[in-house]
């Protein structure tokens, strides 16, 4: 029987297998950087308090990316191209979740809506990426080659989120509620087709490189649709609601360095 913990440290003990993995992280941080760099050049001035904060965020992807490739180095691999079929961020926007990339490639100042919508995908997204990085911090955050890496990420992850909670929040006491719930539900409910699929697409390229009998991708295939069915009947709730976080003003502050891997 296998298990999250199991399956993550086979992963991280083939070299092709962990290639093809921090090559995939350190894609979607870094596109999210770059995301994230747009969107505080373009927020509204009325808005314009939240600049710094949201290159904070982008700041920390980028970082992210950087930690990724600097693991590879370390081990003496480099990355290698991303499969289109696991490339989470960018089946997102064409899901239409989040600001589409041809709008942040104008110099055309966002609206509040879309800041708002901004703001919403960064609150589901973000969930899952605090929720993936605390497992790994549970099984790897005292691993002598990425346990560093996981507690400095998963330490982010859980500020990008308290600072979505926080801003939609303000931006719900302005009355701006309705908007928040339904383009939240919509990308929940979006989101979690995208996580299905691409977990999917991963754990098959994890199989081929490693050899799985074709009984264990069958087995991970089938728990992957039932957290789906899950989170379609009831998970997603967790993605669209809103509390004010203990953390406040989590982004207020200068980005921390990377660790030096290398």
């Amino acid at each position: 029987m296998f298990s999250a913990k199991s399956l993550f440290q086979e992963i991280l003990d083939d070299d092709e297998s962990f290639r093809l993995f921090c090559s995939i992280a350190a894609s979607g941080e870094s596109q999210g950087g770059w995301e994230n760099g747009r969107i505080s050049a373009l927020v509204p001035q009325s808005e314009r308090a939240m600049a710094p904060k949201i290159a904070r965020h982008g700041a920390d992807e980028d970082k992210h990316g950087r930690i990724f490739h600097a693991l590879l180095k370390k081990r003496g691999l480099t990355p290698v191209p991303v499969p289109p079929e696991t490339d989470y961020t960018m089946l997102l926007e064409r899901e239409g979740i989040g600001l589409a990339h041809d709008k942040l490639r104008r110099d055309e100042p966002l609206t509040v809506r879309d800041v708002i919508v901004y703001l919403s995908h960064s609150r589901v997204t973000e969930q899952r990426a605090s929720e993936q990085m605390e497992m790994l911090r549970r099984y790897f955050g005292d691993h002598p080659e990425v346990g560093r890496a996981v507690r400095m990420i998963s330490g982010d992850e859980d500020n990008h989120l308290a600072y979505a909670h926080e801003e939609l929040l303000r931006f719900a006491a302005a009355g701006q509620g309705r908007l928040i719930q339904r383009t939240l539900r919509e990308c929940a409910l979006a989101e979690i087709r995208v996580y299905r699929d691409v977990s999917l697409a991963v754990m098959a390229h994890m199989g081929r490189i490693l050899g799985w009998p074709r009984a264990r991708s069958a087995a991970l295939a089938a728990g992957i649709h039932a957290v789906y069915a899950y989170e379609r009947l009831a998970g997603w709730h967790r993605m669209v609601s809103l509390r004010m976080p203990e953390h406040r003003n989590a982004l207020g502050g200068p980005a921390t360095p990377a660790p030096e891997y290398v």
